[in-house]
């Protein structure tokens, strides 16, 4: 508040000053006063020539930081005092320095309180400033149809560097400057300052203005050039498009590809499908199923349904988590993308020897673009004595032959809990074993609670600040993990039949010749792409786990569409990858999804938002399913009915989100959730609720009042 009252002070100050110094200056800032007081000025510089041309461009500093109409004029009397060359010198570094003053000024008063109210919306505006703003800011100084002192304003809410503002400015107003300051030295001759620019010179200031943006096409296809041209191009090609990596990326990248009716190379050295169908959302969705059954078996009781437990056959588990697998793999099989789409698939490892060939095996096969779909593996730590004792990963835990009475989940986050739930609910004792200070990191702390309090009720150790140090064989001839509590620093040995590492995934970029190539890769491992999902070479293009920012199944195959068409339709036809609105969900039970900003990440942002909640233990359907256990959680802005960002904890919330993520897609916003008709009884009815809470937040309170007044009215009372 205090900082708000300082800034609306000083925005007072320069206004004041702003008025006093325009009707001062007003006067004297005229064609005709200039005219008529030519000779005088001109004079009186022969004799002080050094202390004239430093009061002008004082002046100008000040006419040009406060905004005051007549820089023009100014510039005008540059020219026709100095002459050409002293007045374009004096004017070019005045007219800057000016412009630093006023963009300085607009930046302390004006950045931070843009940034953090609207900083979510300017991100991608932020973030093209940081890598071009400086052919932005060139493009727009040629132009003299933007007005400077606006374009100092806007530029001032950016994060652009003065040093880079000052040096621009300079080089890109010198044109402009120019014109005026000759016109200048022809005073006697002008009638009007329409008559300076006529409309052939500002197309010519236009033309001039596109410059930047042709030169930057022009380095952008300099680079490309230098990059590919030591590398032979083949006269022929045999593929418009060869994608490495058959999972879901790769799959939707390829039917795409076919889709455009390009001849499409599709490699895959292990199973087609890749780990989303073998190794990771089939098969853990299909045993987080079978746990689901066996959960509900054990409420029997209080259901008037009296069940003993009984042994489990985990053999037949694992049975239907493999049926599982196989009922789903003609959707991704060689048949349907070979046979049926027209894709050429290739089996073996894939090397890329150039951007233009790549090597699968024995064969190397040419292509127009490459496309680098090889997804991502999980993260091993380098801890002592693991690798000496059985342990898992969500890889190879579906090899695992008998459900081991003890078992210890390295890791709590989506991966971690899912999986532990899972083997608690089948009859394994298991002990969480978090680093961080609660589950699920990237979610509010309110749902991280809450899923560690469904957890521990079904009989999981959760253990949160807490790290592993080593793993040692006991006596009982099984492995201990040795722990250690970050808060105590207490040390202690959790005994177990196995491990389970749950802590992360790797893009995987090793051996595919990319180093070779100079692809470059950033600190987290996923390969650097641009806006439109091209690497380094510019005919090789990445997407999905390899590329980030997020491994979701759902975001590989969205940018996959994006990395395919650009890959065979650029230069005529390019798209920008879209991350406005990103869903996801962790399927343990009660589910838990988000899309947009969660509560925190708001805060940390500096988004100033309010928080919605509907509690699912009110919901008819919840109730009636015993499942009346969690919340939904809406931000908007104070006052508005925009939606932020949307948090579900409770059943089915992956398939109840997706009315927020459309309605976020398509600007709607909580008025139309709660117009919307919802079936009777359905989880989906939480959302209208949600929506009800909120306008029940926002009722017009004194309209509602004169409303009550006139029905008071209408009964005669």
């Amino acid at each position: 508040m205090k900082s708000t009252l300082r800034i609306v002070a000083i925005l007072a100050l320069l206004a004041a000053a702003w008025l006093v110094l325009s009707h001062f200056f007003g006067a004297y800032l005229s064609l005709d006063a200039l005219k008529s007081q030519h000779g005088q000025l001109v004079n009186y510089y022969r004799d002080n020539q050094a202390p004239v041309i430093a009061l002008y461009m004082a002046t100008y500093v000040v006419v040009t930081a406060l905004s005051i109409p007549g820089a023009v004029i100014m510039t005008l009397a540059g020219g026709a005092i100095f002459g050409f060359a002293t007045g374009l010198v004096a004017v070019s570094f005045a007219s800057t320095i000016g412009a630093t003053c006023a963009f300085l000024v607009a930046r302390f008063l004006l950045r931070d309180f843009v940034q953090q109210r609207f900083g979510e919306r300017l991100k991608r505006v932020n973030a093209g400033v940081e890598r071009e703003g400086a052919f932005y800011l060139f493009t727009l100084r040629l132009i003299p149809v933007f007005p400077f002192f606006l374009i100092n304003i806007l530029m001032a809410l950016t994060p652009m560097r003065t040093v880079t503002f000052f040096v621009v400015s300079q080089v890109g107003m010198l044109a402009g400057t120019a014109v005026y300051v000759n016109a200048g030295t022809q005073l006697a001759r002008l009638d009007s300052l329409q008559g300076i620019l006529s409309p052939a010179l500002i197309f010519s200031f236009a033309l001039i203005g596109v410059f930047p943006l042709v030169a930057k096409k022009v380095v952008e296809l300099l680079v490309a050039r230098k990059r590919l041209g030591r590398f032979p191009k083949p006269k022929r090609f045999d593929y418009d498009l060869a994608i490495i990596g058959a999972g879901s990326a790769g799959l939707v990248s390829a039917y795409v590809g076919r889709t455009l009716k390009a001849r499409v190379a599709l490699i895959e050295r292990d199973k087609m499908g890749g780990d989303c169908l073998n190794t990771g959302c089939v098969p853990s969705k299909a045993l987080l199923h079978a746990a689901k059954v066996r959960h509900i078996q054990r409420q029997g009781n209080k259901l008037g349904m009296p069940w003993q437990e009984q042994p489990l056959d985990f053999e037949r588990v694992m049975d239907h988590v493999r049926a599982a697998i196989a009922r789903i793999e003609p959707h991704d099989s060689v048949e349907r993308y070979q046979d049926e789409l027209g894709a050429h698939c290739l089996h073996g490892h894939a090397r890329i020897v150039d951007p233009y060939h790549v090597k699968v095996g024995d064969q190397t096969i040419s292509t127009r673009s490459i496309l680098i779909a090889t997804g991502a593996s999980p993260w091993t730590p380098d801890l002592p004595g693991l690798a000496q004792v059985p342990h898992y990963t969500s890889d190879t835990i579906w090899d695992m032959k008998a459900l081991p009475q003890r078992l210890v989940v390295l890791g709590g986050g989506p991966i971690g809990c899912e999986l532990a739930q899972a083997f608690a609910r089948l009859g394994s004792a298991v002990t969480i074993v978090q680093r961080n200070a609660q589950l699920l990191p990237k979610e509010d702390r309110d749902v991280a609670q809450l899923m560690a309090n469904v957890l521990q009720g079904e009989g999981v150790e959760v253990l949160v600040n807490h790290e592993a140090r080593e793993v040692q064989s006991s006596g009982e001839n099984s492995p201990a993990l040795l722990a250690v509590d970050r808060e105590t620093g207490q040390e202690f040995a959790i005994v177990c039949d196995a491990i389970l590492v749950a802590l992360g995934r790797k893009p995987r970029t090793e051996d595919f010749g990319l180093a070779e190539l100079g692809i470059e890769t950033a600190a987290d491992g996923t390969i650097v792409t641009d806006a439109y999902l091209r690497t380094t070479i510019p005919n090789i293009y990445a997407c999905g786990d390899v590329a980030g920012p997020y491994q979701f199944t759902h975001t590989a195959s969205h940018q996959a569409g994006y990395a395919c068409i650009n890959a065979l339709l650029r230069p005529l036809h390019k798209l920008r990858v879209d991350y406005r609105v990103i869903p996801w969900c962790t399927f343990t039970s009660p589910e838990v999804a988000r899309v947009g900003l969660s509560e925190r990440e708001a805060r940390e942002k500096g988004v100033t938002h309010e928080v919605t909640r509907y509690d699912l233990a009110d919901l008819d359907r919840a109730i009636a399913d015993d499942c009346a256990q969690g919340f939904i959680k809406v931000l908007t802005p104070p006052g508005k009915d925009k939606i932020l960002g949307v948090t579900i904890v409770g059943p089915r919330a992956g398939d109840i989100i997706s009315e927020w993520i459309l309605a976020m897609k398509h600007g709607l916003g909580m008025s139309e959730v709660l117009g919307t008709i919802h079936i009777y009884p359905t989880y989906a009815e939480a959302n209208r609720f949600a929506a009800g809470n909120w306008k029940k937040a926002h009722a017009p309170v004194k309209l509602l009042q004169w409303v009550e007044r006139f029905h008071r009215w209408r009964r005669g009372g």
